[in-house]
């Protein structure tokens, strides 16, 4: 994208193979100002790059429409206080048009509202809402807000094709089955011989024919119109076949069989495929939910000395946010007042967390553990870590697999040359072949064989299976910790001949354990120690107190509640135990007591030339002895890595730490 373009993304409606996925794309490169337009199907988003000067999105939108497909725009009906004439009116609208990614905005003056539509995916309501405060508006309230509209689209597809799922087995099964009886000879010879009994079936398959299966007569209708052909053209045309032609037969104006439920059960096997597809590509997104449940929606910070709770997107640059214990943190930014410890893991994969004070960074969506902090937000909205990295695995879903553009070239001509196939095959079974034995006459036998050949060989899963594996491929990583740049990256992964693993979360659970207990020579014996610990930290939130409690559990020591806790932001807690005052903390907290290692010095030594952290036990002032606390090997570790070895691969390890 050059400095000229602009890049949006539109989620479309409505596509359901390869060749909508083609038909939308060369609608969208057809319009004078756009330099590049792809479709993914499994996402059902359309990335383009367009010239400004040249058209804008309504005008994108407009040709997607045209092309026979919709584009799934978010509505927002905004209240606000003391409009007072048609030129704010003007005005509100103006500011709101302005914006990249409205479409439409219309305000009323008499009931001080405006609604909006716009492109979700580009514009956010939080984002008009700054924006009309900036221009001096007050916003009372935005009804009806429904960001992920995506979501709302996809659901109501899924409830559309489930209702035609259930009217279609409804009416398909009985005709399903008393052909199938009456083919056997189960049927009772007056019903089977009945003049009624087409007639029944055409009842039994007309509703599905029509109300079924319209979708399928107006995707066919509009692929035609726009000179392209899909999997809608061959259900449309194998099912009107045997429909149709069963009408002059039961009309008796001809001799034969009725072939309605061919036409009934093609249409619900289809619906049945479309219903499991909308389902599949409903959760190929959760990755990218979990990815956005890490984000808080509100936020504390302080404004002319008041402290207010806002939703995040309203959060600016500059502002000073609170985070208490227990919070995560909404923005990127810098602490100024405060000390704790932050979980970083959902980013970094260490479980240990990190000791933060002013002038240390802090990250969105991660987890605040012990302290009260006070920040001031340096990037906010799109510019933070989380949202780049939701921002990239939903490229990495979009992008397309060199396989998958290959599928689609190949699904271009696929449609025409099987609809070639099944008229060559209607031709070769009524003009060459012997004639048939039975009731069969030579047309009903061409056209059976020319509808099979047209519904069997319906493309959708051509376009559909290489874009849903790397939207799940992509999402299952994201939720792993492995983040692929593009579809083309999975692809390629197939062909590597090293693999580089990070050890903390990925070789080991990412969750500190005791593995070493040190005793100063003194009154304490091991277990002794470990329940007084145990007891001190059996309030902390900190990994490390957490996995001397599991210590003391795992031995079946009793834990008893401390008589007074305190947390102190990077060096432990002192807690009052059985008439103890017992510290439990870092070499910081000997270092403040003024507390020697004594004895312990080289044993310790030895621990951390291990790369284990090193947690003391003070009681009574004293030191009582020390733990070796360290990430254990996750289970299967060692196999998995013996595994890639015997694929001959190369496994290295990626650590931070000395050894």
């Amino acid at each position: 994208m050059t400095d000229k373009t602009k890049s949006v993304t539109l989620p479309i409606v409505g596509m359901t193979c390869a060749n909508c996925v083609a038909t939308v794309e060369r609608n969208l490169k057809k319009l004078d100002g756009v330099s590049f337009a792809t479709v993914n199907l499994a996402s059902e988003r359309a990335s383009v790059e367009f010239d400004p000067q040249k058209l804008d999105e309504e005008a994108l939108i407009k040709r997607v429409r045209r092309a026979g497909y919709d584009v799934a725009l978010g509505e927002g009906d905004f209240v606000l206080r003391r409009i007072a004439d048609g030129t704010d009116a003007r005005r509100l609208e103006e500011v709101l048009m302005a914006l990249d990614g409205v479409v439409e905005a219309a305000a009323n003056l008499a009931t001080e509202r405006v609604r909006v539509r716009y492109l979700p995916t580009v514009v956010s309501q939080a984002d008009m809402r700054k924006a009309l405060r900036a221009a001096g508006f007050e916003v009372v309230e935005a009804e009806g807000e429904v960001e992920d509209v995506e979501r709302v689209a996809r659901e109501r597809e899924i409830a559309h094709q489930r209702r035609l799922l259930i009217i279609g087995t409804t009416f398909a099964l009985p005709l399903f089955l008393l052909s199938m009886l009456g083919d056997f000879g189960l049927l009772p010879e007056s019903l089977a011989n009945g003049s009624w009994l087409p007639w029944l079936k055409l009842s039994l398959a007309t509703p599905v024919q029509f109300y079924v299966g319209w979708q399928y007569y107006r995707g066919a209708y509009k692929a035609l119109r726009n000179r392209a052909a899909n999997m809608d053209v061959l259900i449309a045309m194998g099912s009107s076949a045997a429909y149709f032609y069963s009408l002059p037969v039961t009309f008796g104006l001809l001799d034969g069989h009725v072939y309605y439920e061919t036409a009934a059960v093609i249409i619900t096997l289809i619906v049945l495929g479309k219903f499991l597809e909308a389902r599949a590509k409903g959760q190929t997104s959760e990755a990218i939910k979990k990815l956005i449940a890490l984000r808080p929606r509100q936020a504390r910070i302080l404004r002319d000395g008041q402290e207010l709770e806002v939703p995040v997107e309203e959060v600016r640059v500059g502002d000073l946010v609170s985070v208490r214990p227990g919070e995560r943190i909404p923005v990127d930014g810098v602490v100024v007042d405060g000390r704790t410890a932050v979980d970083e893991s959902m980013l970094t994969g260490e479980s240990m967390p990190v000791e933060k004070g002013p002038g240390d960074e802090v990250i969105g969506g991660t987890m605040n553990r012990l302290g009260s902090i006070r920040f001031e937000a340096l990037k906010v909205g799109k510019d933070t870590a989380l949202a780049q990295i939701i921002r990239l695995v939903e490229e990495a879903q979009g992008s397309k697999a060199p396989i998958q553009r290959l599928a689609d070239r190949v699904s271009a001509v696929f449609v025409p040359l099987v609809i070639l196939i099944s008229l060559l095959t209607f031709a070769g079974w009524y003009f060459l072949a012997p004639s048939p034995a039975g009731d069969l006459t030579p047309f009903t036998r061409a056209l059976i064989n020319m509808v099979a050949v047209l519904v069997i060989a319906c493309p959708c899963a051509m376009g559909l299976a290489t874009p849903t594996a790397v939207m799940v491929g992509a999402g299952k990583g994201a939720g792993m910790g492995i983040l692929f740049k593009s579809s083309e990256a999975l692809e390629r992964a197939g062909k590597l001949t090293t693999i580089v693993l990070d050890k903390t979360g990925t070789l080991t659970r990412g969750q500190p354990a005791v593995t070493d207990v040190l005793v100063s020579e003194g009154r304490w014996s091991e277990e002794d120690l470990i329940r007084i610990a145990a007891s001190a930290e059996r309030n902390s939130e900190h990994p490390l107190g957490e996995a001397i409690v599991a210590a003391a559990n795992e031995r079946g020591l009793p834990i008893q509640a401390p008589d007074r806790f305190e947390a102190i932001a990077g060096h432990g807690v002192v807690s009052h135990v059985e008439g103890h005052e017992v510290m439990i903390g870092s070499a910081k907290l000997l270092a403040r007591e003024e507390i020697s290692l004594g004895g312990l010095e080289h044993p310790v030594q030895a621990l951390q030339a291990e790369a284990k952290t090193a947690v003391f036990a003070v009681v009574d002032g004293e030191l009582a002895g020390a733990f070796g606390v360290a990430d254990t090997l996750k289970e299967g570790s060692s196999e998995a890595v013996r595994s890639l070895q015997e694929m001959g691969l190369k496994v290295a390890m990626i650590t931070g730490d000395n050894r």
